[in-house]
């Protein structure tokens, strides 16, 4: 099974992958053998994961949620699927 993962990095920023074992990527993102973006961002926090039937279907929603908008990808790690709800960014990661 494929998954699609949101973590949230030291300075706030947003980071979007794929994987077969989220625990396993999430740990080499905090130790420094994951993507070079959050190498430069620690740490991080998983705030988001959703599991997928496959590869290419994991591929294809984690380039949808890259082109969310930040408001819209703290509604998804929050689990609001409403657009006109509140957002409240202080229940993610912290």
């Amino acid at each position: 099974m494929w998954w699609v993962y949101m973590l949230r990095c030291g300075d706030g920023s947003l980071y979007t992958g794929s994987t077969t074992d989220v625990a396993r990527r999430v740990e080499a993102h905090r130790s420094g053998r994951g993507a070079k973006y959050t190498r430069s961002r620690p740490p991080v926090t998983l705030v988001y994961q959703e599991a997928q039937g496959g590869r290419s279907e994991a591929l294809r929603r984690e380039a949808a949620i890259k082109r969310l908008s930040r408001a819209e990808k703290l509604r998804l790690a929050a689990g609001k699927k409403d657009r006109e709800e509140p957002l409240c960014e202080e229940k993610i990661g912290k």
